[in-house]
C-alpha cells in the first residue's frame, strides 16, 4: 500500500504522499474518519485519522468519511469500501472511462462533482505544489447526505447526481 493520504503518482514526481488542499476539506464539512492519513499532517481532515500504520482498509469505518485514497491499483479497493460504508466523500481522478470508474462510481455513487480546473496537492509540510495535479479530479458522493453536501458547497465545477 502506497503511504497516506491520497498518493498520487506520476513519472515525474518523485513521492507519492500528495495532501488534499485545506480549502476542499472546509468547503465539504466535518469528517469522522480519514482512512488514509498521513502519521504528520499539517491539517486535520477528520476528527479521527487512521494512517498507513493502522491500514485504514482493515479497520472499522464509521460515520462520515473524507476518502483521498492511493491512486493506482487499489483506488477501486478503497471506494468500494467506501461504497459498502455508504457515507462519505473521496476525491480521486475523474478517469470515467476505467472499469473501476465504473464499477465503484457509476454503479454506486450518489453523485459526482466534476472539479473545475486541475488541483493543486499540498506537500506534507503543507506547501502548495507549483505543479497541478497532471489530470482532472472529481468529488464522489456517497449517501444521499453527501449528495446534498456536493451540490450546495462552493467548490467549483459540474454536479452531477447518479441514479441508479
Amino acid at each position: 500500500m502506497s503511504s497516506g493520504m491520497g498518493s498520487h503518482q506520476s513519472a515525474s514526481m518523485i513521492k507519492d504522499e500528495w495532501l488534499t488542499p485545506p480549502e476542499i476539506i472546509k468547503s465539504l464539512g466535518t469528517f469522522d474518519i480519514d482512512p488514509c492519513s498521513p502519521i504528520d499532517r499539517p491539517w486535520n481532515t477528520a476528527l479521527y485519522h487512521m494512517t498507513i500504520e493502522d491500514d485504514g482498509l482493515k479497520m472499522y469505518w464509521y460515520g462520515r468519511v473524507w476518502l483521498n485514497p492511493p491512486y493506482g491499483s487499489q483506488t477501486g479497493t478503497w471506494l468500494n469500501k467506501l461504497a459498502n460504508h455508504g457515507n462519505g466523500i473521496a476525491l480521486i481522478f475523474a478517469r470515467t472511462e476505467t472499469k473501476m470508474f465504473f464499477e465503484q462510481v457509476w454503479n454506486k455513487a450518489d453523485a459526482v462533482l466534476f472539479l473545475k480546473g486541475r488541483l493543486f496537492f499540498h506537500h506534507i509540510d503543507g506547501s502548495k505544489s507549483e505543479h497541478n495535479a497532471g489530470a482532472p479530479s472529481v468529488l464522489i458522493a456517497y449517501g444521499s447526505g453527501n449528495a446534498e453536501t456536493l451540490n450546495s458547497c462552493d467548490i467549483e465545477g459540474h454536479f452531477v447526481r447518479i441514479i441508479n
